[in-house]
């Protein structure tokens, strides 16, 4: 065979495994047998000292691999705010995959330039942000939050007429971060890398449902960069935005807000009022990856002035040709960056409007009924349901403890555990395009099940 005949039957080989890894899902426990990771130890030999049939090493991956992993992508898995992939993005990204640009300068891939500035405008549009609104496609929310925060930084330093990128912190004026106290790890972590710290951040007391309390927002003054939250990681609960962002900008603060799923909910008109006021933020971090259900990795990074920005994640050089168009690379912290933005066109292509907008309702519809569901078999919700989060307790702390890990023994879905203001509980995050009613019903019965054993004492994986 050649060379071209050797791809095109790895790729359909490839097509067929994937295809049957994906029609599994609906049957296949959620978490991987114990048989099946123990096997992975296969995996863990020298280095081949010759080259090996690529054949071979398709089937070993999907022999060893595809057995021992999590079923995210399917319609039960609960764990995390994560969405599967649409189908559609599923095969945009194979395609991207095969066209290999390294996404970084228009004048180079043209193709995928063109497809990112639509899918940015899309993305704008669907979110109800400033017409204009600048970004760039990252990996996740953690960069995201980075890459914004970048801009912020930048701005709040250049208002006190200091060049961050060229002079560096030493010696800069000091930036006042504040945060909520429920604020996301991912948040402090993009903190730290910009040398902002994470333990000189202001804290602001949160309500009841992780809410920063504007009653708690102490006086500011000098730079500062507010980070506000939209979709608390627990309860799904917003900032109180409306209230928040004027009284930061009247002190001259750049206000960025965390939305790493939340802010999805102002594509769906019944959400929408939950993130009422962020649109008049400066920045906000989000997630593609989460509830516009395409493949890893896909994150975005949005900013209402693109100078800042630009500023920020900006480089040259003499070998990189200069344009006057939008290249995607000044605008993320990548030089090398595959083109990300292929799958975000790709959903809003499929989903439009509408379709986006029933996918969110669907899976907040989805987390009221595992409430209500839980509820009625007596145990206690913690948390307004008003999005895709659920919290639940089953009672004591050890007893909620081995009722998750009942649930999780038990395949038919897969739920992890937190702790929240002091409650242990399991934690319901509802944000795939494949989840449907009767997976939730499914899912209702295995819990209560799991419930009913916890009450008689450990249960296998306790």
């Amino acid at each position: 065979m050649d060379r071209d005949d050797v791809t095109g039957s790895l790729l359909q080989d490839a097509a067929t495994r994937a295809s049957a890894y994906l029609r599994e899902l609906r049957t296949r426990p959620v978490a991987p047998a114990p048989e099946a990771v123990k096997r992975l130890a296969a995996l863990d030999r020298a280095l081949p000292a010759e080259p090996s049939d690529p054949s071979a090493v398709l089937a070993e991956l999907d022999a060893l691999v595809s057995p021992a992993t999590m079923a995210m992508a399917g319609p039960r898995f609960f764990g995390f705010v994560i969405g599967g992939a649409l189908p559609v993005t599923v095969a945009a990204n194979v395609l991207a995959t095969a066209w290999d640009q390294n996404s970084a300068r228009r004048d180079v891939t043209p193709g995928t330039a063109a497809l990112e500035d639509v899918a940015l405008r899309w993305v704008v549009e669907a979110l109800g942000l400033p017409p204009g609104t600048a970004g760039g496609f990252v990996t996740g929310a953690t960069v995201a939050n980075l890459t914004a925060l970048a801009a912020a930084r930048h701005a709040a330093l250049a208002r006190a007429g200091w060049d961050v990128e060229a002079r560096g912190l030493f010696g800069a004026p000091e930036i006042a971060v504040v945060v909520g106290a429920e604020a996301h790890p991912s948040v402090m972590k993009a903190l730290a890398m910009l040398g902002l710290g994470r333990d000189r951040v202001v804290s602001v007391p949160v309500d009841g449902q992780g809410r920063m309390r504007p009653d708690a927002l102490p006086r500011l003054s000098g730079p500062t960069i507010v980070c506000l939250q939209a979709g608390n990681v627990n309860t799904g609960g917003f900032d109180p935005f409306a209230e928040l962002v004027p009284r930061a900008h009247e002190a001259g603060a750049w206000v960025h807000v965390d939305g790493a799923f939340g802010l999805w909910a102002r594509a769906a008109p019944g959400r929408a009022a939950l993130a009422s006021g962020l649109e008049a933020a400066d920045s906000w971090a989000t997630d593609a990856h989460k509830w516009l259900n395409v493949p890893y990795d896909s994150g975005l990074a949005l900013v209402r002035d693109g100078a800042p920005l630009r500023a920020a994640m900006g480089m040259t050089a003499a070998y990189l040709p200069v344009g006057t168009e939008r290249d995607p690379a000044d605008y993320t912290p990548e030089l090398s960056r595959r083109a990300r933005g292929v799958e975000v066109w790709a959903a809003l292509r499929a989903l439009g409007r509408t379709g986006l907008a029933e996918l969110i309702e669907r899976s907040c519809r989805h987390a009221r009924r595992f409430a209500e569901g839980l509820a009625a078999a007596g145990y206690t919700v913690l948390n307004e349901v008003a999005l895709n989060q659920g919290l639940v307790s089953f009672g004591e702390p050890e007893r909620t403890r081995r009722v998750i890990a009942a649930i999780q023994a038990d395949g038919t879905c897969w739920c992890g555990g937190t702790v929240w203001q002091g409650h242990t509980a399991m934690r319901i995050s509802v944000c795939s395009w494949a989840t449907t009613d009767e997976d939730v019903e499914r899912s209702l019965e295995a819990m209560r099940r799991a419930a009913g054993a916890g009450e008689r004492g450990p249960t296998r994986g306790a």
